[in-house]
């Protein structure tokens, strides 16, 4: 091997090593191609309401704050698992925007959304959780005069039209259940009296219109045999399902979403988002961070 052969060699061994000097002689790095490090997996998660982010927020350890598109993201570590939440405001639009950067800067392995919600199921109170083995749009279909036809959106992704009902991950499923028999729920004082809050798996529907109906819950209980209401869930499952990302949504129950919707949402809401948020804590310390 000649001399001239040998230095080459070495030149290409030392590459990425290599820096200059600007005219200012400050050192710039030359960046060149590097094997990817292994990262463990993160998981997104979702509020619509600031407070019911930040009670995960304020359990973060190695928080780092990123503004993406005017959006505030969180990455950080809880029960030493790696979490990136975010705030996304009240909607499905809101939500679908959020959850699509948040699926494209960071890259989660799963997505869960957190948050209350309106009872529809007439077994639920306030407190209670409703984790979402489906989720499905209340609002998305064909209007007639006879009758309202539910119908799944169409996918751009691949030109074939969404299921009514989107479902959650099985696995996240699964765990969520094993998370919920072993959290333990305050009690709390609702106007049945005292009672500890139950979990149960159902459905939950969306629509972007804030239910305080005892008409259109019987309905979307006939209809859609819905547990629960809000207005963000099945934008993110959608993103997720049209994605192939896992997800899921669980939801607290902070009002009956009949006339007294508004007091009772005032009254509860943070008891309900702090039971949806230590369900949500609960999954993570579940979640095997090496798969």
């Amino acid at each position: 091997m000649t001399a001239k052969l040998s230095f080459f060699i070495f030149l290409l061994l030392c590459s990425s090593c290599v820096v200059v000097r600007d005219s200012e002689f400050a050192v710039r790095p030359i960046h060149y191609p590097r094997c990817p490090i292994h990262e463990p997996p993160i998981t997104g998660i979702l509020g619509a309401f600031q407070k019911e982010v930040e009670m995960l927020q304020e359990q973060l350890t190695d928080a780092q704050d990123k503004e993406i598109e005017g959006m505030r993201f969180v990455s950080g570590k809880l029960n030493d698992k790696r979490v990136v939440t975010a705030w996304t405001g009240i909607g499905k639009v809101n939500a679908a925007m959020t959850a699509t950067l948040l699926i494209e800067h960071f890259k989660p392995r799963e997505l869960l959304f957190t948050g209350i919600a309106g009872g529809v199921n007439p077994q639920l109170w306030p407190g209670d959780i409703v984790i979402a083995a489906e989720t499905a749009y209340h609002d998305m279909g064909i209007l007639t005069p006879q009758s309202f036809d539910y119908r799944g959106a169409m996918n751009p992704l691949d030109g074939w039209r969404n299921p009514v009902f989107l479902p959650a991950d099985d696995r996240l499923l699964e765990l969520a259940e094993k998370a919920a028999g072993q959290l333990k729920l305050e009690k709390i004082q609702t106007t049945a009296g005292e009672r500890l809050p139950q979990i149960i798996k159902g459905v939950v529907v969306t629509g972007d219109v804030f239910v305080a109906s005892p008409d259109k819950c019987i309905e979307l209980r006939e209809k859609l045999e819905a547990d629960a209401v809000e207005m963000e869930g099945a934008a993110v499952a959608q993103i997720c399902y049209q994605r192939k990302i896992p997800h899921l949504v669980i939801r607290s129950i902070s009002d009956k979403a009949d006339e007294g919707a508004v007091l009772d949402k005032q009254t509860f809401q943070m008891t309900a988002a702090k039971n949806s948020a230590s369900l949500v804590v609960e999954i993570i310390r579940l979640l095997d961070s090496r798969n």
